[in-house]
């Protein structure tokens, strides 16, 4: 690589290219969510894009008790009622009725994921994938229709198996999944 007025041509060329390459990059939908938890309080958020094959969810909890911890895409947009555990906000996410689990031979609904862990601080970070769904209703289940969505955060991990909820128990966290301008 050949230095010019400190530059070097590999690094010129980067800046060069950048803008055209953005240019031309897939830039999809976008969401938001904060999550509360049954006290009313405010425990993390998650930010939702949608890309050409799914949608990608990045994750951010700081406030919930330590360990393994099941999170769904739950049919309706509300977590109004934090003191009865966020029932409100319904079952999953599945408008092709498919049996909940990631590892069930008749399933999985569009409102599964993998487990994520919550670490001793009450801190987590995790980036989830999931192409069932779509903000947009452009490909699987429409996550932003008439009633919305929520993501909902369980007590214990889900075994991605059993009915209707992989054994998650309780709802300890909801965000109501809102379109990002």
């Amino acid at each position: 690589m050949r230095k010019r007025n400190g530059f070097t041509v590999l690094a010129l060329a980067a800046l060069v290219a950048a803008p055209a390459l953005a240019e031309h990059g897939h830039k999809g939908p976008a969401a938001h969510a904060y999550f509360h938890n049954n006290a009313g309080e405010a425990v993390g958020e998650a930010h939702i894009d949608q890309g050409p094959h799914g949608i990608l969810v990045t994750l951010t909890i700081d406030g919930l008790e330590p360990g393994k911890k099941a999170i769904h895409i739950h049919s309706k947009g509300t977590c109004d009622d934090h003191e009865e555990g966020f029932q409100d906000s319904g079952g999953h996410l599945n408008p092709d009725d498919r049996k909940h689990g990631l590892m069930n031979p008749d399933g999985p609904d569009a409102g599964d994921f993998t487990n994520f862990y919550v670490h001793d601080n009450g801190y987590a970070w995790a980036e989830l994938f999931n192409k069932r769904a779509s903000l947009d209703g452009s490909y699987g289940a429409k996550i932003l229709d008439e009633d919305g969505a929520a993501l909902v955060i369980h007590e214990n991990p889900d075994d991605h198996v059993s009915q209707p909820i992989g054994g998650a128990g309780a709802r300890v966290a909801c965000a109501v999944i809102e379109p990002h301008h």
